[in-house]
């Protein structure tokens, strides 16, 4: 399985449709999350630039991804595969009975 990176474009102002689609697609996001396709979600501070990091054995793949997405055709975007990833692990602290 290859690692691909996914950078968005998104409209600048938003519409209202675009607007109105955004909680559908944070659902379809996190479920993406937690079957382990989507590893990272980024958006940039000016809201103007998305960034995705997701797991797929092909750019086809990507796309069937993409394909699910509510706001996909208000988007533009660029699918790059990936050498590698580096990402930090995530510690969980240890449980205390204190």
């Amino acid at each position: 399985m290859a690692q691909f990176m996914v950078e968005f474009d998104l409209p600048t102002p938003y519409s209202e449709d675009f607007l109105t689609k955004i909680p559908v697609q944070k659902m379809v996001v996190d479920e993406f999350m937690e079957e382990g396709k989507i590893i990272s979600y980024a958006l940039s501070l000016d809201r103007g630039r998305l960034w995705m990091i997701m797991n797929a054995n092909s750019d086809f793949e990507v796309l069937d991804v993409l394909n699910e997405f509510p706001l996909i055709d208000d988007m533009h975007y660029a699918i790059t595969e990936l050498m590698f990833n580096h990402a930090g692990a995530i510690h969980v602290p240890a449980f205390s009975l204190n």
